[in-house]
């Protein structure tokens, strides 16, 4: 039972309130922010008591999303009802963000009236919720097909590709009256989350992948999508199905509205989407990566005769040379008494900066190519440099995105849906690769 639902900025501004059984007052906000900012550390419990409140919270889009109660409700339940919430808003508002639920406010207070009764959940299925939803959607951002700005989900790298617009994938799910931007379109996104720890010797010490198919879909009416995979997909380590470079998966698990009576055959799986974003299959490979790291780093702590630490750097992208890595940034923690930088980079559109309250160098990249290397010399101004000093410097942290590209090299063969769409109807298809944890020991 569910006595509040609120939304909070990391600032503490509260952007939606809903009371539902007048238990509590407005003060139960200030109550959580109070709660949360007080803790130590960048993760704080999801669960709180205040007194004889419970607050239950999860964190996306930058925002708090927040339940209070006062009843032994089960948090797992509430739990999932947020993360429903969320979900939902981005489905109707298009993106999750404080702009965007402060353009939708009256949307996302008539979400909150259909999904929750007296502090009850209702429900939170959005083919049911679209019937009753009446109010309309405000774009944050225009959406506009010659900004590339900000190449997101879906995106593209030049106008000329017949690939997806950024902001396509970020529309609501119901277009307003009067215009005409509801296409039947349909978005299959394959994302992997790499994570992965190297050796000073560039032995690889750890290597996990999770990843996962994410569909979001625009069709007013569709009965059935069939998802084909690769023919010589694995499941397990013991089942190598053929010979040659197979593609394994140790785990995998699926949509509970996933049909399997093909996959174990065919590697075909079926679903009926519903308007909106869903994750429909799961799955990781521990302990193993497929194929050669995107990056090998080399690098040289040295101490120069006038007791500078010189920092040489150089990274090597081994994707394949049509491809490239995006935003790419290093991170290399450095003695805590560096007090200036000076640079040396390989190319004008990178750019670097020492990081005093983080005791790091930020080398930032925005494309790197396939199957090149970049250099960077760092030269820092520490008082009472010592041998000791210079152990400081490592671990390196990567943080990178791979654009079609995926490490485990699972692939979509086809895209079907039944029954034909009338009219126009677009499939996009898109892989992309980020970094979990991307550690290189010095």
């Amino acid at each position: 039972m569910i006595s509040q639902v609120f939304i909070l900025t990391s600032k503490g501004d509260h952007l939606i309130f809903k009371d539902f059984r007048g238990e509590a007052g407005v003060d139960a906000i200030n109550a959580f922010y109070e709660s949360v900012t007080a803790l130590s550390g960048d993760q704080p419990p999801v669960v709180m008591t205040h007194k004889d409140m419970h607050f239950i919270h999860v964190r996306q889009g930058g925002l708090y999303w927040v339940a209070s109660t006062k009843t032994s409700a089960s948090p797992f339940t509430i739990i999932e009802f947020l993360n429903r919430l969320t979900a939902l808003t981005k489905d109707y508002c298009g993106t999750l963000c404080e702009k965007s639920v402060r353009a939708n406010f009256a949307l996302i207070y008539e979400l909150l009236d259909e999904m929750v009764d007296y502090g009850y959940i209702q429900t939170t299925s959005t083919d049911i919720l679209k019937n009753f939803i009446q109010t309309e959607a405000e774009s944050s951002k225009p959406f506009s097909l010659f900004d590339l700005s900000n190449v997101g989900l879906f995106g593209a790298d030049t106008q000329q590709s017949k690939v997806a617009p950024s902001a396509a994938a970020t529309r609501p799910i119901m277009a307003n009256r009067g215009e005409q931007g509801g296409k039947n379109e349909i978005f299959v996104d394959v994302i992997e989350r790499l994570a992965m720890v190297i050796g000073s010797n560039g032995i690889i010490m750890k290597a996990d992948i999770e990843g996962e198919i994410r569909v979001k879909c625009y069709l007013p009416n569709c009965s059935e999508m069939r998802i084909g995979l690769n023919e010589g997909l694995s499941i397990g380590k013991s089942q190598l199905r053929g010979y040659g470079s197979a593609v394994r998966v140790d785990e995998c698990s699926f949509h509970q509205a996933v049909k399997l009576d093909e996959f174990d055959t065919y590697r075909i799986i079926k679903v009926c989407p519903s308007q909106g974003e869903q994750v429909i299959m799961q799955y990781q490979v521990c302990d193993d990566l497929p194929c050669p790291p995107p990056f090998r780093l080399f690098t040289s702590v040295e101490r120069d005769s006038g007791n500078r630490l010189l920092l040489y750097l150089k990274l090597r992208c081994d994707l394949p040379p049509k491809s490239a890595a995006i935003n790419v940034s290093i991170s290399v923690p450095v003695p805590k008494g560096a007090i200036s930088l000076s640079q040396e980079l390989s190319s004008p559109d990178q750019r670097a900066e020492l990081q005093p309250k983080n005791k790091a160098v930020l080398w930032e990249i925005p494309r790197f190519p396939g199957g090149s290397q970049l250099l960077a010399l760092f030269k820092m101004e520490v008082p009472g440099l010592s041998s000791a000093s210079l152990l400081e410097v490592g671990p390196v942290g990567m943080c990178f995105e791979l654009p079609k590209h995926t490490c485990t090299g699972l692939q979509i063969r086809f895209l079907r849906l039944t029954p034909t769409q009338p009219g126009s109807s677009q499939r996009w298809v898109r892989y992309v690769t980020h970094s979990d944890s991307y550690t290189i020991r010095v």
